[in-house]
Parts: C-alpha cells; sequence; structure tokens
C-alpha cells in the first residue's frame, strides 16, 4: 500500500548529507517542520520550513530539554489515516497529518568516551528524539521513520523512485531499523548507569556489522559486530575471516601479558611458539624454532616494531597475520610484497573487562582471567633458582593461553613444548614432550606448567625423567602432597601458585 508523503518533521544533531534529501521534499512540494539548527540548515538549503514552535505555539524550554514533546507533533505522527475518529479528532484540534519523521539522537556514546563530566552526559540523553522515533515507527503503516544518517542514502532513493511514495514494505524496513538504533541508544545508557552495580540483565548491543566471507567453516554464515579500526590500522592484505578474528583476539590478549621483547605464533587460538629475547629477530626465530610445523598459515603477533632484519626473516614462510605495535618502512616493504598476507598495527591493547560465550538457550559471563598467580609458595625440596623463576612465570602465562587441558615447557624463555586441549593432563605432558622431541629441543633444566593441578604424582614423575628441574602448578588437590612430596626427594623446585587457568 502505497502513501504519498504531503508532510515531514525534522530535527536532527548531523546534518551531513541531508542536503539532496531537504533539496528532493522541497521539490516534491512536501511541507517540512523543523526545530532550531535544522530549522536554520533547512532555510539555507533555499527550501521553506515551519517552525515546530509556531505548530504547537510553545517555544523550546527548559535548555532545549522539551521542544517537540506536544500532541499537536504526536498526534500528526500516531493518528491512524484509516481511523475516522482519529482524524476527526485531528481536525478537532488542528492537528497536521505527519508522514515522514526524520531525527538522530544526542551522542550519547560519543560524549561517554570524550568526558568523565557527569553533566555533560546527561544532557545528551535524548528524550524528544526517541519518543518521536517510537511514533513514528509504531505508526510505520502511514508514516515514514528515518533514525540515522546512515539512512539517508536509502530515503534518498526511496523518494526519487517512488516520487515521493513509499511501500507498506520500505516503511516497515525504516521502523525495523529505527527500533534497533533506539534499543541501541538504551542499552549504552543502561550501560553507563549500570558499570559498577549488577545486572538483571544480559544487554549488549553493537553496531557496524560486518559479514565475513564464512564462518568457521564455508557452509556456515559469519558476521562481526565491532569497529576494528578502533583497535587496528590495518596496513595489507584481505579482509579477515571469522577464523582469523578468533586468533587475533587470542594474539593480542598472549602479547599483552609480556613486557620483554617478545613473539609469538598462534594457530587455531593455541600459542604454538613463543619466546622473549633482547632483539625482535631473535625473538621471532626462537618462537618459530619451537614449532615450525605449526607455525605454518599461523598468525604472528609480538610487541616491538618489527625492523626491516626482522621482516626478512619472517618473509621466509608462509603466514595468515602479522599483529605489531609498529613497522619500519623497510620492513612493510619487504612484507607487503605478497598480495594476501594481512598485516595489522594494533594501536591499543584489547580492553574487555568480561567474556561471553553462548550455552544451551542462554549466554554465560564471566570476568576475563586476569593475573597469572595468587601466592608464590615454592614448597619443592630447594628455592627456584632466578633464571627458574623467569622461566617458570613465562610458562604459566603461555600455558594460561592454551586451551585445557594444558602444559607448557619453557627453557631460557622459549616455548620448546606444549599439550594443550588433552582430556587427561598426562596426556598433555606426553604430548609437550613428544613436541619437544620432534624439534630436537633438550628438556634438561627445562621447567614445566600446568593449568590446573595435578591429580596425582605421575606428571611430576614423567617430567623429572625427562630432565625437568621445576614446575609451576595452582595445586587444590586432596593428593597435592604426593607431587610435593616427590619434588622435594627428588631435587625439584616446585611453585603453587593458587590460581587455576582452564580455557575451554
Amino acid at each position: 500500500m502505497q502513501k504519498q508523503i504531503k508532510s515531514a518533521l525534522i530535527s536532527v544533531f548531523y546534518k551531513d548529507n541531508l542536503e539532496n534529501i531537504v533539496k528532493t521534499l522541497g521539490q516534491q512540494g512536501v511541507t517540512i517542520y523543523s526545530t532550531g539548527g535544522t530549522q536554520k540548515f533547512i532555510e539555507e538549503q533555499g527550501v521553506k520550513c515551519v517552525a515546530v514552535e509556531d505548530l504547537t505555539a510553545y517555544p523550546s524550554i527548559l535548555g532545549g530539554r522539551v521542544k517537540t514533546l506536544h500532541p499537536k507533533v504526536f498526534g500528526g505522527i500516531l493518528a491512524r489515516r484509516e481511523n475516522k475518529q482519529d482524524l476527526e479528532q485531528l481536525a478537532q484540534y488542528e492537528i497536521p497529518e505527519i508522514d515522514l519523521v526524520i531525527v538522530d539522537l544526542y551522542p550519547f556514546e560519543e560524549t561517554v568516551k570524550s568526558t568523565s563530566e557527569e553533566q555533560a552526559i546527561i544532557e545528551k540523553i535524548d528524550i524528544g528524539g526517541v519518543s518521536l522515533i517510537r511514533a513514528a515507527g509504531k505508526n510505520y503503516k502511514d508514516v515514514v521513520i528515518v533514525a540515522s544518517k546512515n539512512q539517508y542514502a536509502d530515503l534518498e532513493k526511496a523518494l526519487v523512485e517512488g516520487k515521493g511514495a513509499t511501500t507498506l514494505e520500505q516503511r516497515r524496513q525504516f521502523a525495523a531499523k529505527a527500533f534497533e538504533v533506539c534499543a541501541h541508544y538504551d542499552v549504552a545508557i543502561a550501560g553507563y548507569f549500570l558499570q559498577n552495580s549488577e545486572k538483571d540483565y544480559f544487554q549488549l548491543s553493537v553496531p557496524q556489522g560486518q559479514v565475513c566471507r564464512y564462518g568457521e567453516n564455508p557452509h556456515q554464515k559469519g558476521v562481526f559486530y565491532g569497529n576494528l579500526e578502533d583497535m587496528f590500522d590495518k596496513l595489507h592484505g584481505k579482509e579477515l575471516s571469522y577464523n582469523n578474528l578468533v586468533d587475533v583476539d587470542a594474539a593480542v590478549q598472549l602479547i599483552a601479558e609480556f613486557t620483554d621483547t617478545t613473539f609469538a605464533v598462534i594457530k587455531h587460538t593455541n600459542v604454538c611458539g613463543i619466546a622473549s629475547r633482547v632483539t625482535l629477530t631473535a625473538a621471532w626465530e626462537a618462537a618459530l624454532a619451537g614449532d615450525k610445523e605449526s607455525a605454518f598459515g599461523g598468525v604472528l603477533v609480538c610487541n616491538k616494531t618489527v625492523d626491516a632484519a626482522t621482516a626478512q626473516s619472517i618473509n621466509e614462510i608462509f603466514f595468515e597475520i602479522l599483529i605489531a605495535p609498529g613497522f619500519e618502512p623497510a620492513a612493510l616493504e619487504i612484507l607487503q610484497a605478497r598480495k594476501n598476507r594481512i598485516l595489522l598495527l594494533q594501536k591499543q591493547p584489547l580492553k574487555t573487562p568480561q567474556m561471553f560465550k553462548n550455552v544451551l538457550n542462554g549466554v554465560l559471563v564471566q570476568d576475563n582471567d586476569e593475573g597469572s598467580f595468587k601466592t608464590w609458595d615454592e614448597s619443592g625440596a630447594q628455592p627456584a633458582t632466578e633464571a627458574q623463576k623467569a622461566d617458570l612465570e613465562f610458562a604459566n602465562i603461555v600455558c594460561k593461553h592454551l586451551k585445557s587441558n594444558a602444559i607448557a615447557l619453557v627453557k631460557e624463555r622459549q616455548l620448546v613444548g606444549k599439550g594443550c586441549g588433552q582430556t587427561s593432563r598426562i596426556d598433555a605432558l606426553r604430548h609437550a614432550i613428544e613436541k619437544a622431541k620432534q624439534f630436537e629441543f633438550s628438556l634438561q633444566g627445562a621447567v614445566m606448567a600446568s593449568d590446573a593441578f595435578f591429580p596425582f604424582d605421575d606428571c611430576v614423575r614423567i617430567a623429572k625423567a625427562e630432565g625437568i628441574t621445576a614446575v609451576i602448578q595452582p595445586g587444590g588437590s586432596i593428593r597435592d602432597n604426593d607431587s610435593i612430596t616427590y619434588a622435594k626427594e627428588n631435587g625439584m623446585a616446585m611453585v603453587i601458585t593458587g590460581m587455576r587457568h582452564f580455557r575451554h
């Protein structure tokens, strides 16, 4: 059912790209009502405009808090055109029909980001705009509602192609988008007020959906909601896929734990190589040596500017993504030689205090796994040496970022073996040892980290037999003493952290 637009109410904060719409409405003979700055803008386009104050016979009051909240505005929007009684009341109270509403909302989120001054933030909670959107959206059968400058192009196209008339389906689609804008706005406001309070609802609204090539697999659809440009400048390469994004998330979470010059390789969210060294090139070469096989097609991440020497070494292997806080011009020239590889300059750390996961018919929410240990209880036969302490701390962080059950074997701040995603801890250790031997690492003097306690002393016994001299684990088993006693009797250092790091 087509409806001709004969009148419009326009009241917007952002006027970008509104010129063509205003001129088109003027050419089509549409009566336009407006307020304040928007009215001035419309008149500057050479289009006549009726002030809302002239319609309502009330000025803008309370410092602009009340402008459009009036029956002569909302009556004209909400009146049902097929309802005889509604039309009679419009005539009785001299209320004009309003067929199009163009409104956007005060920039609440932008204000929260730019200031902590509460009064400035409160004043950017829109009242009239939200009310206009809801009223026009409710009466979509008769009224077109445009609630965002992102929809201006769609409106202009509809006005031109329909010669000022719209279809019911077009009006319904505009209404759907408008309610979506309102919902996002309300979630942002609720989040501001509840930032230090317990929440009764799971509410998350993230704009800017970006369709991925596919999901985890080609037969699955995938969409990313978020603004990657806040965190990264993409300097080179194709668009990030669903799996790329998951791996990038794992990579930036891991690298944030290190301050010394560190390079890491991620494959399917697990660390397959990582090392800290004096130079970035040395860190890269040690990380790659940890598992040259798994590094193929991996995601690389480091915490220092990539120089030409490191870039030249990296360039010798195939990788999907490289993330760094900076790139020297010569390094970029080397790395950009291959078309599809993705180069991301990380501008800021990841800031997500909570994690979400959909399970069954609901959502699990938890705090991020911050920190690596609560205590440093050296329960072994002898205190850990300074070198062992450095390796134990390194191993504990790495293990935290491996899928459970997880074991990390480290020597001289280099991951030399890891077992992850295993159904038993002893299998994880066997896998870690096998990996170390595959790449010809000696485990003499290495250290071992476990993401959870040892239910028996079997892992410590196997570690000792391989030459491992120090262990770090959270403790908490009813049989902790079995592992501690074995360590004491066999001259091994053992640190109990009191902090488990399951990662499912």
